[in-house]
């Protein structure tokens, strides 16, 4: 295990550490937190370093664990699509050959454990789910320095409970995820991306014909880079023939072309140091969530009904019209990143049914609230 005194670098939302600590295995990783639990360190993980700047600062900061050296494949069982990986790989760094891990991440560097403690996804959700959905097993530290296994390597495994789901998008606020297990999923011998630029008032329309239209597409994006007609992109998969027969009936029902993938494709729409809120809303109401700022840049997944929008300018007021939108469209606004005056001047979170219960689980989990203090919905 290595472990040394924290340099200028290594801080988090501007909060520094007093120490670094890199375990290279889950035994080295519960030493680590067994003996941060012994002198009450605050603790916050480490991995690509791409969402540090997500959430909250934390209250305090003593310890941060980095992951860089918890990386690599532990098995791909190819028959069974199923791979176990530990948390510190980076995603782009993974190649199943004929298969996939679906858990695209938009921030280049990203690790498996980061994108499961922020619960990102890319586009191919609509088709193979989100991060919950792909991980079926997952090896913890808890906060105490406990080592605490769930679920497996088979997808149908229902065996204990499952604190998979409960880690992903917890933040870091429970513990250190070392290993994951995932479902893969073939790749597909063809693609085609099938493009129609829209008008506001069409945009609706257009994505209610997509999902009239059955053809199964891997993913439904959309881009509107400010004022003005947004993207849709459609990207479907499968065999050859499969592919031209589906892409030729949207192209007609959407007068769309058929073409590449766009370069804005799985990337989030702001710049790196500015504001980013993550917007869901009901499928059908989807285009309300783009007239409510119809000025602010938005992308994502229209056809899952989540998309993200870069507010500038105002940004409180901004947040306060996209939140109201996406409450009454059925979903919620959330603000992912931002920098420090506006993360000042704003609720990050919003409403959040169910604080009561994340609370307890908190405090169960990390009873002396020393993990990632103060980074998560309600002050967790």
């Amino acid at each position: 295990m290595r472990r040394r005194t924290a340099g200028s670098d290594d801080h988090v939302a501007g909060v520094p550490a007093r120490y670094v600590a890199a375990p290279a295995s889950t035994g080295e990783a519960a030493e680590v937190l067994g003996a941060a639990a012994a002198d009450e360190l605050a603790v916050v993980i480490r991995g690509g370093g791409t969402k540090l700047e997500w959430g909250l600062p934390p209250r305090r900061l003593d310890l941060i664990v980095d992951t860089h050296r918890l990386t690599g494949v532990v098995e791909h069982a190819a028959g069974d699509l199923i791979t176990v990986v530990r948390a510190g790989t980076a995603l782009a760094a993974l190649d199943f050959g004929p298969q996939r891990l679906a858990l695209e991440s938009p921030l280049p560097g990203a690790t498996v454990g980061g994108a499961l403690a922020a619960n990102t996804s890319g586009p191919r959700r609509l088709l193979h789910g989100t991060a919950r959905d792909l991980v079926i097993g997952m090896t913890v530290v808890r906060p105490d320095g406990t080592v605490t296994r769930s679920g497996g390597k088979v997808v149908k495994n229902v065996a204990g409970y499952d604190l998979g789901k409960l880690f992903t998008g917890a933040y870091g606020t429970l513990g250190l995820i070392t290993e994951c297990a995932f479902r893969l999923h073939p790749v597909a011998p063809a693609g085609a991306v099938v493009l129609r630029e829209a008008d506001g008032p069409e945009v609706g329309p257009l994505l209610a014909a997509i999902r009239a239209e059955q053809v199964v597409p891997s993913a439904v994006e959309l881009d509107r880079p400010g004022p003005g007609p947004a993207t849709i992109a459609v990207l479907l998969e499968g065999t050859a023939e499969g592919v031209r027969e589906r892409a030729a009936r949207l192209e007609k029902v959407l007068g769309g072309t058929t073409g590449d993938l766009p370069p804005w494709w799985g990337a989030y729409p702001w710049a790196p140091g500015g504001t980013g809120v993550k917007l869901t809303a009901a499928l059908s109401r989807v285009p309300e969530l783009l007239a409510a700022a119809p000025e602010v840049p938005v992308r994502g997944s229209a056809g899952a009904g989540v998309l993200y929008a870069a507010p500038t300018g105002d940004v409180p007021r901004t947040v306060e019209l996209l939140r109201a939108a996406a409450v009454r469209a059925g979903g919620h606004a959330v603000v992912l990143t931002a920098p420090p005056e506006v993360r000042d001047a704003v609720d990050m979170w919003g409403p959040v049914p169910g604080l009561d219960l994340m609370r307890r689980v908190k405090d169960r989990f990390d009873p002396g609230h020393r993990f990632a203090p103060g980074r998560f919905v309600g002050g967790i």
